[in-house]
């Protein structure tokens, strides 16, 4: 398979992992204050997915490394189904709590697998295969995917109730089929040249699990660019509970149109964080990626901050959408920094120890900014994580320590650079 070829296969496997989660954006706050739950209850659930990925991240990442990537995000699109049939029907914090925690063991399987068989298959297709296009383009598809079924959403809910489905229910049933569609395709378009495995073989596998972990926290011990990439990670995901949890109430407070408008000012969000990710490229070649990802972290804060002290609709949604924007963009610049830090054979148990920091990290900001909310109003919550947010942008300029045997992050040229020449 050439580089384009697996290229074209991880853009439509990418947009179909994020086609049935554009449903769901727009409605979930909304369906679980339906079923009687407080914004407060509503963090305490989202919270357990972090909690479950903190736990789960390096050892499904670890074996994603050890068994095969395909094997792993099959089983997460089986859990991933299992997790939105039962929030179908979850009429209490018990069964969405619940939900919520199958959703967190998916997401530990899924994080990484995917983006990892992509660079690894470009690579080996073409040594000198331009990563960065490739993942910014990744960062366009899933924020159209999103855009596409954010939208449809809020039509899905305008027409009305379907069944024994209510209004806002119906995008969850939608978004299981889609879900279904996805694993489906991921079963016939990701291949996997791996050798036949026994059991003493794969038995062997597990045991490299440990040894993917170890290596991977010798990484971020080592590397002071590795830490400060994981700590901005961490400070990002707390603040993104401000546009990801927090907008619909905010929209709420300022409009009596808020349902019927979240689902399209989702969609023109993602629409406009797809924009972001395609100025990628222009950007990098402009700043260079650390200069690239600090502005972008400063521009995200400023954004968030006019999104909670704004009147009326259109303040909040203009700063709704230029967070966006920023967000797409700041997507694939984030990510291709870590990749250039990765040891090719633990790339992906490397994404889990980012995506780990970064699931607590939306956790404990769920917690925290949910009950600034409820005590000092939603505004103030929302200005509160743009500032946690804006405070990691100076971690996107540590270099290596001189003189040390640390990897030293090599600026891209303007017609790319592979991974295996970064390193």
């Amino acid at each position: 398979m050439t580089a384009k070829q697996v290229g074209l296969r991880y853009l439509v496997l990418l947009g179909l992992r994020w086609l049935p989660v554009g449903l769901l954006i727009p409605v979930f706050v909304l369906l679980a204050l339906e079923r009687g739950l407080g914004i407060a209850q509503i963090g305490s659930v989202v919270a357990i997915q972090g909690i479950v990925v903190l736990l789960l991240e390096l050892p499904t990442g670890g074996l994603a490394d050890a068994l095969g990537r395909r094997p792993v995000l099959l089983v997460a699109g089986v859990i991933n189904l299992a997790s939105l049939a039962l929030l179908l029907v979850a009429d209490s914090m018990m069964l969405l709590g619940l939900s919520y925690l199958l959703q967190g063991v998916y997401r530990a399987l899924d994080s990484g697998p995917l983006e990892s068989w992509f660079v690894d298959r470009s690579l080996a297709a073409d040594p000198q295969a331009d990563i960065e296009t490739g993942l910014s383009l990744g960062g366009t598809t899933s924020s159209l995917a999103i855009a596409g079924t954010a939208l449809l959403s809020g039509g899905l809910v305008w027409l009305g109730p379907l069944g024994p489905f209510s209004a806002l229910t119906v995008p969850v049933l939608v978004s299981l089929g889609l879900s279904l569609v996805g694993t489906v395709a991921l079963a016939l378009l990701m291949t996997e040249e791996r050798p036949a495995r026994g059991k003493a073989a794969f038995v062997a596998s597990l045991r490299g699990v440990p040894s993917a972990i170890g290596s991977a926290f010798s990484l971020a011990r080592r590397s002071r660019v590795v830490l400060a990439l994981i700590s901005v990670e961490f400070l990002w995901s707390f603040g993104m509970v401000t546009f990801e949890q927090l907008m619909p109430v905010r929209l709420s407070e300022v409009t009596t149109m808020a349902g019927a408008l979240t689902g399209p000012v989702s969609s023109a969000a993602w629409g406009a964080a797809a924009a972001g990710a395609a100025l990628v490229p222009v950007l990098t070649r402009r700043l260079g990626p650390r200069w690239t990802g600090f502005a972008l972290r400063i521009g995200q804060g400023l954004a968030i901050v006019a999104m909670g002290l704004l009147a009326g609709p259109i303040g909040v949604i203009g700063g709704f959408l230029i967070c966006y924007m920023v967000h797409g963009a700041a997507n694939p610049v984030h990510a291709a920094l870590l990749h250039r830090q990765a040891e090719g054979e633990y790339r992906t148990v490397l994404l889990s120890l980012n995506s780990m920091v970064g699931q607590p990290g939306f956790a404990f900001g769920s917690i925290v900014l949910t009950a600034v909310a409820a005590w000092a109003g939603t505004g103030a919550a929302i200005v509160a994580g743009a500032v946690v947010l804006a405070v990691a942008a100076p971690l996107y300029l540590v270099k290596s320590r001189p003189n040390s045997s640390e990897m030293e992050f090599r600026e891209p040229s303007q017609s790319g650079i592979s991974l295996s020449q970064a390193l």
